[in-house]
C-alpha cells in the first residue's frame, strides 16, 4: 500500500511539473501577442491604437518595414528558442522522477529484505545473508562500452583482460585457449593500438578506453605488475553498468567454461595462491614462544592469499568500496596490487580503520590451479594427472609463454611427457 502511494504520488508531481511548464509557455505567447490584454475594456482606445499602428505601418518606408520584421522575427526565434529550453527541462525533470522512483523502490525493497524480523530456527538451521543486492546499472557512465557489452556478455556476465603489446605471444595462447573451449562472452580492453588491431585481425571482442593521461602511459609501456594495478580503476566501469566481471590476467589457459563453476553466493569470489587444502582454504597456526612457560602456544589464523589475477566480482557496493580502496592505494603507495587486494578484503575493523564488510568465497584449488599445485604436485601424482582443470594460471613463475603452451599440449593435446622437461620453481 505504502509502495503504491508514492508512486502515485510522484506521478502527480510530474503531471504538476508539466502543466506548469505549459501554462507558462502559453502565458510567454499570449503576452507577446496581446501586451494590452485579451478583454481589455477600453476597446474604442484599442482600435485607435491598432489603426495607428496600421497607418503607421502603411506610411513608414520599406527599410522600416523590414527592420520591425527582423526585430518580430528575432522575438519569435527567442519564443522557439525558451521552448525548446523548456521542454529539454520537462524531459530532464520527467527522467530525475523516474530514477528517484526506481531508487526508492530499489531501496525499499532491500530495507524490507534486510529489515525484516526473523524468528531463529532449529540448531544447526539458521544461515545469515550472504549475497549483497546488486546495484541500479548506470548505463550514462559509458554509454559506448553499455553498448558493446550488450553484444558480447551473457547473462551480464563476461571475462575482461587488460593487455598491451609487450604480452602479445601470451594474448594469443589466452584467447586461442577461451575460443577452443567455446567460450563467447570475453572481452580485450587494448591498451594500446597495436593490442586494438591485433584482436581485431583474430576476431576477438576488443574495447579501447578513451584518452586518459593517468593511465595511458602505464598502459602503453609498463610491465605485468604495473598494468595488473591499472584493472582496479578500470574495472569499476564494468560494474557500474550492472556487470559481473571475472577478472583474468594474459598468463592462464581455459580447458573448461568457468561460468559453469561459479557459486556466485559472495561479492568476491577467486582463485588461491595456495598449494594445499591448509593453504589455500586456511588453518590454525601454532605460534611457539617457550620464554611465555604455560602461555607458550598462541593460536592465528593463516590462508594464502587471493590472486588478484582472477578473481569473479559482482556490482554489489562492497564490490565497489573494495575498489575503491584498492585503486586508490596504488595511486598513493608504492605497493603490489595484490597484497593491497588482500589486506582491503581480509583486515577487519579496528580502532581507527572501518574494515570492508564484502563476502568471499574461495576457488576449488584444483580446478582454478595455479602454476605451482600444477609443477609442485598434480603433474607427480597418478590421479591428479587425470583431474581436468577449468583453467590453469601460471603466476608463479617467469617463464609464462613456454608453460602456457605445455600445458596446452599436456591437457589438450594429450602430449603426456609435455610438463616432464620444466622445474618444480623457477631457475
Amino acid at each position: 500500500m505504502a509502495g503504491r502511494k508514492d508512486k502515485a504520488q510522484s506521478a502527480r508531481v510530474s503531471r504538476i511539473v508539466i502543466a506548469i511548464a505549459i501554462g507558462v509557455l502559453v502565458g510567454c505567447l499570449f503576452a507577446f501577442l496581446y501586451p494590452h490584454g485579451l478583454f481589455a475594456s477600453d476597446l474604442p482606445v484599442q482600435n485607435r491604437r491598432l489603426a495607428k499602428s496600421e497607418f503607421l505601418v502603411q506610411s513608414s518606408s520599406p527599410c522600416e518595414s523590414s527592420e520591425r520584421f527582423k526585430m518580430l522575427k528575432g522575438h519569435v526565434v527567442s519564443i522557439l528558442e525558451k521552448n525548446s529550453q523548456l521542454e529539454k527541462r520537462i524531459k530532464d525533470l520527467t527522467g530525475e522522477l523516474r530514477i528517484v522512483e526506481q531508487t526508492k523502490d530499489h531501496a525499499q525493497k532491500q530495507y524490507l529484505a534486510l529489515s525484516e524480523n526473523h524468528k531463529a530456527g532449529p540448531f544447526g538451521t539458521v544461515k545469515g545473508l550472504r549475497t549483497n543486492p546488486t546495484v541500479i546499472p548506470d548505463e550514462s557512465v559509458n554509454p559506448r562500452l553499455a553498448k558493446l557489452l550488450e553484444k558480447v556478455a551473457i547473462q551480464r556476465e563476461l571475462i575482461v583482460t587488460l593487455a598491451n603489446s609487450n604480452v602479445q605471444p601470451m594474448l594469443e595462447v589466452w584467447f586461442t585457449s577461451i575460443q577452443k573451449v567455446g567460450i563467447p562472452n570475453y572481452l580485450v580492453v587494448a591498451l594500446d593500438d597495436q593490442t586494438e588491431e591485433f584482436c581485431k585481425s583474430h576476431n576477438v571482442p576488443v574495447y579501447t578506453r578513451d584518452p586518459d593521461k593517468s593511465v595511458d602511459l602505464i598502459g602503453k609501456e609498463g610491465g605485468n605488475h604495473q598494468v595488473s594495478a591499472l584493472k582496479f580503476r578500470i574495472l569499476r566501469e564494468f560494474l557500474q553498468l550492472g556487470y559481473s566481471v571475472l577478472l583474468s590476467d594474459v598468463d592462464i589457459v581455459y580447458l573448461q567454461n568457468p561460468f559453469d563453476h561459479l557459486y556466485r553466493d559472495s561479492d568476491v569470489e577467486s582463485m588461491s595462491d595456495g598449494h594445499s587444502n591448509m593453504t589455500a582454504y586456511g588453518y590454525n597456526d601454532v605460534f611457539d614462544e617457550p620464554a611465555m612457560g604455560w602461555a607458550r602456544y598462541a593460536h592465528t589464523m593463516r590462508i594464502w592469499v587471493y590472486n588478484s589475477g582472477f578473481f569473479y566480482i559482482r556490482p554489489t557496493l562492497p564490490s565497489f568500496e573494495l575498489l575503491d580502496r584498492v585503486a586508490t592505494r596504488l595511486s598513493q603507495e608504492k605497493a603490489w596490487d595484490q597484497a593491497v587486494f588482500n589486506e582491503e578484503l581480509f583486515y577487519p575493523s579496528r580502532p581507527g580503520r572501518d574494515g570492508l564488510h564484502a563476502s568471499k568465497r574461495t576457488m576449488d584449488m584444483y580446478l582454478f590451479m595455479n602454476s605451482k599445485v600444477l609443477f609442485k604436485t598434480v603433474r607427480k601424482d597418478p590421479k591428479l594427472r587425470q583431474l581436468k582443470p577449468v583453467i590453469v594460471h601460471i603466476n608463479y613463475h617467469p617463464d609464462k609463454y613456454p608453460r602456457m603452451k605445455a600445458v596446452v599440449e599436456f591437457y589438450v593435446n594429450g602430449q603426456q611427457n609435455a610438463l616432464d622437461s620444466f622445474p618444480d620453481g623457477s631457475e
